[in-house]
């Protein structure tokens, strides 16, 4: 199609443009200094769009390519932002790369690396960025599928500096940072974005503003005065000195720039799964110096989108992810439980999801209780470690008995999991004998009571062993003696005595024991209680159920005190 004669003025002023800065010796070193640079290419990009010309993107082509390549080897000297015109660029190519055979793939991670990595803090680039990748999305994650992955701590950097006026924007992104190999780095990354937050501001605080220089080049040792740093800390053991020192402020509690964990969480872009030292110095000295000192502004928004963010995270995991790849990052959601930025109201919420999603995953597989029978009863042993870890432990417990370890056919791993809350529930009782129960002794963990935590774990053990000797029968003569001991132990909590009595009485009675405690996927049998057609039913329909040997009425007269026994 011919170009429209409207338009004809307007093409040829902005091509003679682009030839123009071209030719301009000052315009060559710094090309987006030329303040209408970027205007010409936006005209040019919609006079193509418009008229769906290849002629006209034959023609143009050229010089854009030629800019965008002169503009990236200027970044480093340039004075001016340049991401919006490379962005206009970026989308040029991608809409009209197949009419000239351009593969926009290195182009686009050139941007990330040379443009982005330099000019996320600024406001109006982060946004245009999620701009176009939310117009993109479709194709970026067809053509491109590795792309966003790849560069998802980068693009973390975004949300982390420029806060909840970006939430909306980049919420629409995060499905496409999740893919095979980013899925389980993505995790501990939206766990720690305030510790994200943290860095950046030492980082702002050491070198003054992010923009326009490169965090990546922190890590490559770019910079000649962080080189010599490096080596004379590598060969003298000296600390590098911090050029925040002589403001007065009093930072020495701040993460070092050195550190490597410090370098992990300014990364640019996925290389893997990285251990994060909660243990190291400089990790210890970010949390540390977090706590003392007030919150930023920044700071307070990231402890408020994380939380949203995993749960977005998670809701993603459970509908597309692959069964292997659950699995494997329960693992690492049990670790990081204990290990959360240190915010009261940041680690409920966060727990709160971990333990949701927890619930979640066992609930659609039910066999990953199986395969991660070590780091459960590991969880297990450690539930007197801290606040954290009980809680941990009691979710633990109730998927245990929720899903019979599994299934039936697990039996091997239910005896293995039955052993370990087996020693839970004596662990507890002996502690309670050995008198601490006392209402007065208070975690340091939390404003709950040891004996408040210890009255729960003991309820939703005893649970457990009553559920899993339900599902698995050769397991229910050492749950009637565990929860003979806990009826017949002194100074038993009320509340736990009385459960042990009721799941003793309940075990008597298999039709009732399956129908209250066995789990969802049990064969239903003559007398069992299918809970779907509960509102099909009525009083009358009791009895029935407890006479579980009989498929049909009973041949003689009964009443309830036949079944209840005489108190």
């Amino acid at each position: 199609m011919a170009k429209p004669d409207n338009r004809e003025g307007d093409w040829d002023f902005h091509l003679r443009s682009l030839s123009a800065n071209t030719r301009d010796s000052t315009a060559a070193s710094d090309p987006a200094s030329d303040p209408y640079i970027f205007q010409s290419v936006k005209k040019i990009y919609e006079i193509c769009k418009e008229a769906r010309s290849e002629d006209l993107v034959a023609r143009a082509y050229p010089h854009i390519n030629k800019l965008f390549q002169r503009t990236v080897v200027a970044l480093p000297q340039s004075q001016t932002p340049n991401g919006l015109l490379l962005l206009t660029i970026l989308q040029f190519f991608l809409d009209f790369g197949e009419m000239v055979l351009h593969d926009a793939d290195p182009s686009l991670r050139t941007f990330f690396r040379s443009c982005l990595s330099r000019e996320f803090a600024d406001i109006v680039v982060a946004e245009a960025t999620l701009d176009f990748l939310n117009q993109n999305k479709d194709k970026i994650t067809t053509t491109y599928p590795s792309l966003i992955p790849q560069f998802f701590p980068l693009l973390l950097k975004l949300i982390a500096w420029n806060g909840e006026k970006l939430e909306k924007k980049f919420r629409t992104v995060v499905p496409a940072m999740i893919s095979n190999g980013s899925f389980l780095p993505l995790f501990p990354s939206l766990a720690d974005l305030p510790i994200l937050v943290v860095a950046l501001e030492k980082v702002e605080r050491s070198s003054g503003t992010l923009l326009g220089s490169s965090i990546a080049s922190i890590q490559k040792s770019a910079a000649p005065e962080m080189l010599l740093a490096l080596m004379d800390e590598a060969y003298t053991g000296s600390a590098i000195e911090d050029r925040a020192g002589d403001s007065g402020s009093d930072d020495t509690n701040s993460i070092d720039v050195a550190d490597p964990v410090f370098l992990d969480l300014l990364k640019d872009e996925n290389d893997g799964l990285v251990e994060r030292h909660w243990t190291s110095l400089g990790m210890t000295a970010a949390l540390q110096s977090a706590i003392i000192s007030s919150q930023s502004d920044r700071l307070k928004q990231a402890l408020s989108i994380a939380p949203r963010l995993l749960s977005l995270y998670f809701t993603v995991a459970l509908r597309d992810v692959n069964d292997s790849l659950l699995c494997a990052l329960i693992p690492i959601l049990m670790l990081r439980n204990s290990t959360i930025f240190p915010d009261k109201i940041f680690c409920v919420e966060v727990r709160k999801r971990f333990s949701d999603f927890m619930l979640a995953a066992f609930q659609r597989s039910p066999h990953f209780i199986t395969l991660l029978k070590k780091p459960i009863v590991d969880r297990l042993g450690e539930a007197y470690d801290s606040h954290a870890k009980t809680e941990l432990a009691l979710n633990l417990c109730w998927a245990i008995g929720e899903h019979g370890a599994g299934g039936a056919s697990y039996k091997d791993v239910a005896r293995e999991l039955f052993e370990s809350l087996e020693l839970l529930l004596y662990e507890n009782l002996s502690s309670s004998r050995l008198g601490l129960n006392q209402d007065s002794s208070v975690d340091s963990h939390g404003p709950t009571s040891r004996r408040s935590s210890q009255i729960r774990l003991l309820s939703f053990v005893i649970t457990a062993i009553a559920k899993l000797a339900t599902c698995h029968n050769e397991l229910l003569p050492r749950a009637q003696v565990a929860l003979a001991k806990v009826a017949r132990s002194r100074g038993t909590d009320r509340r736990v005595w009385q459960r042990a009595c009721d799941y003793l009485g309940i075990l008597n009675e298999p039709a009732i024991s399956l129908s209250i405690l066995g789990p969802s996927w049990v064969v239903q049998r003559p007398g069992t209680v299918n809970w779907s057609e509960g509102s099909t039913k009525i009083v009358s329909h009791v009895p029935f159920y407890i006479l579980s040997e009989q498929e049909g009425p009973p041949f003689h007269d009964y009443s309830f005190s036949d079944i209840f026994p005489s108190q």
